[in-house]
């Protein structure tokens, strides 16, 4: 079974994001870029799978710019076997990204796509369900574990009464949550390995997709900055306080 794991190229989760001075978006120079912690537990996943035989071939995708060759070979050096980069310096919003990614799917007729269930950059939390309503396959979002069995995968995922498992036909969508594993580190042999694994460049045009944003982005500011806190000596004086501010019954 072949295995399809989207990645994206996005702010390191360590770095402080800054905004730019005319509040028109992120600042983005001179700040370190690696791939998003959900897609690293995406390509964690389908390496596991592959170790344990249920699938045969790992193909690594991203949509962005030229740098995110750097976020594929990562992917690649985790154990990806090959890559598929569809260069745009367009801002891509979910939806061109999983138009993109049906047409890949079509072409490459994956068993399973994997995918990190949102990107830290804009929290969409939106291309793994809008690719499985474009290609009709069955889904199971935010998956703390993935068993494949035959022609079938079981997917526990997490809900807000707990967990839920759900038994999805394949071809089927997996969107990964925090708790499905512990990313690799690649080693250095496979870091250099990575340099000659292949590593396919094409457009949103070859798809015949337009990734042109539908959204126009006003302002973007900073959060408020949250006032200090004051002691009080003690419960009575809380309770006052609390009373003071309609808080306390």
């Amino acid at each position: 079974m072949k295995v399809l794991v989207p990645v994206k190229r996005v702010i390191d989760y360590n770095v402080k994001p800054r905004v730019k001075m005319d509040g028109t978006g992120v600042d983005l120079a001179n700040v370190k870029m690696s791939m998003n912690p959900f897609d690293e537990i995406a390509v964690e996943e389908a390496i596991r799978l592959r170790e344990k035989g249920a699938a045969t071939e790992i193909v690594a995708v991203s949509v962005g710019p030229q740098k995110a060759q750097e976020t594929l070979r990562t992917a690649l050096a985790m154990g990806a076997d090959r890559a598929i980069l569809v260069m745009t310096d367009d801002e891509v919003e979910p939806l061109a990204v999983a138009k993109i990614l049906k047409a890949i799917a079509d072409e490459e007729a994956p068993g399973l796509v994997i995918l990190g269930k949102q990107a830290i950059d804009d929290d969409s939390n939106q291309t793994g369900q809008m690719l499985a309503a474009l290609l009709g396959w069955g889904q199971g979002t935010f998956a703390s574990k993935v068993e494949v069995t035959g022609d079938a995968v079981a997917v526990t995922r997490e809900v807000d009464g707990g967990l839920e498992t759900v038994s999805l036909k394949l071809p089927a969508i997996v969107t990964t949550d925090l708790r499905l594993n512990e990313p690799r580190y690649a080693s250095l042999p496979n870091i250099m390995k990575a340099k000659s694994k292949p590593l396919l460049q094409k457009t949103p045009a070859d798809y015949g997709v337009e990734t042109t944003p539908r959204l126009k982005t006003l302002k973007v500011v900073e959060p408020a900055k949250r006032s200090a806190g004051i002691k009080v000596a003690g419960v009575d004086e809380l309770v006052a306080k609390l009373k003071a501010l309609g808080v306390a019954a």
